[in-house]
């Protein structure tokens, strides 16, 4: 078994603490069931389970005339359908198909069971009366409040299960760090699928909260890539009217269905040595001990934001990114090129990845120059 050493240091280095990685690398060295379940890509997606959140005596978040559990359980038998009717020779499974309540562990568990090849669970949100959005989450570490406030209002189903304090373990920050390095083989294909989603979603109008990451108990059970869509927010009454309504259920599940069509393209095409790979895999330039402080380089920016984001976000999909300030905003980059031509071919390469705005920066000395003029000095 190859063992992903580069993605360990990361993680290492990420946090500074020795003890804390000499367990996270027991726990990647040893994990050989995991591991033998990551050949993926020869087979196809044979299995898929649907988990529609909550039911029964679990209602889920609510809003004034409907509640979570009745509009998960339409979104999640629709996209199925969706799937029986397009590709027969898939097995759908639905964690379940009528107004029961089942345990967190045991959603994970049907998966884990039927060897499934992904595992799609479906939820609804709630928040401030204004929120409005649909965002698509895998397993990982909060980064804000509100993402641990969503894991911990999801997770919260347990209370309606008996012995609940034994059968789940405190999800702490390790526990979550060392689940993602026996699951990181999964976790590219989670951030992929998670992508499509989004990226459907936008084109029927909702408005995209992005691809995020939190500590969500049923994602932390299973051994598979898989997800957990919010699809909006019950307690914004627009969007109570939209999730409540039958024919935008439909246009939500055709949106998550379009993304699976999407997800099953590319992982059956994915090389299963590197998973995250595809068969043309992107060139991103030189190594940063290439270059001089004088040269001037061409990067591309694919993301601005406030806040200060941790490269191995699932925004950036396990590529390699650079972080640089300017403006009082936190600017990430990909690439590192002494010519432009490479920089213009990799900016499309990312737009076809997502990245709508992605677009060429350059540099020297550390600092962001006028891209005129570093085409103008590196000209031959």
């Amino acid at each position: 078994m190859a063992t992903n050493l580069s993605f360990l240091n990361k993680n290492c280095a990420l946090h500074n603490n020795m003890a804390r990685c000499i367990i996270l690398f027991v726990l990647f060295i040893f994990s050989p069931v995991l591991f033998a379940q990551g050949d993926v890509g020869l087979t196809g997606i044979r299995t898929v389970v649907i988990d529609p959140g909550h039911g029964g005596k679990d209602p889920g978040c609510h809003g004034k005339h409907s509640n979570e559990k009745t509009v998960t359980l339409a979104i999640g038998l629709k996209v199925g359908q969706f799937i029986e009717e397009k590709y027969p020779n898939i097995k759908v499974i639905y964690t379940r198909k009528t107004d029961v309540f089942i345990e967190l562990d045991e959603r994970a568990q049907i998966a884990n069971r039927n060897n499934a090849d992904l595992f799609i669970c479906i939820h609804a949100n709630a928040g401030p009366e204004k929120a409005f959005g649909a965002e698509t989450y895998v397993l990982g570490l909060h980064r804000t409040e509100a993402q641990r406030k969503i894991a911990e209002r999801e997770n919260s189903a347990i209370q309606f299960e008996e012995g609940s304090d034994t059968k789940y373990e405190k999800l702490s920050a390790d526990a979550i760090i060392a689940r993602q390095l026996q699951l990181s083989v999964f976790l590219n294909h989670s951030i992929e699928f998670a992508t499509r989603i989004q990226d459907q979603f936008v084109r029927i109008g909702r408005s995209n909260r992005g691809v995020r990451q939190a500590g969500f108990l049923v994602l932390y059970k299973t051994t598979m890539p898989s997800v957990l869509i919010e699809t909006g927010f019950l307690t914004n009454p627009e969007e109570e009217n939209f999730l409540a309504d039958s024919a935008s259920q439909t246009k939500m599940a055709q949106s998550i269905f379009t993304a699976f069509e999407e997800y099953k393209a590319y992982y059956e095409v994915a090389d299963q040595s590197t998973v995250s790979s595809t068969s043309n895999p992107i060139d991103y330039g030189l190594e940063e001990n290439s270059i001089t402080p004088e040269d001037v380089v061409f990067r591309v920016q694919i993301e601005t934001s406030t806040e200060s984001i941790p490269l191995d976000d699932p925004i950036f999909k396990g590529m390699p990114v650079w972080e640089y300030e300017n403006n009082g905003l936190h600017k990430y980059t990909v690439g590192l090129y002494k010519k432009v031509d490479p920089a213009n071919d990799l900016k499309k390469k990312m737009r076809e990845k997502g990245y709508e705005h992605a677009f060429v920066v350059a540099f020297q000395n550390g600092n962001r120059i006028n891209l005129d003029k570093a085409v103008k000095l590196t000209q031959d």
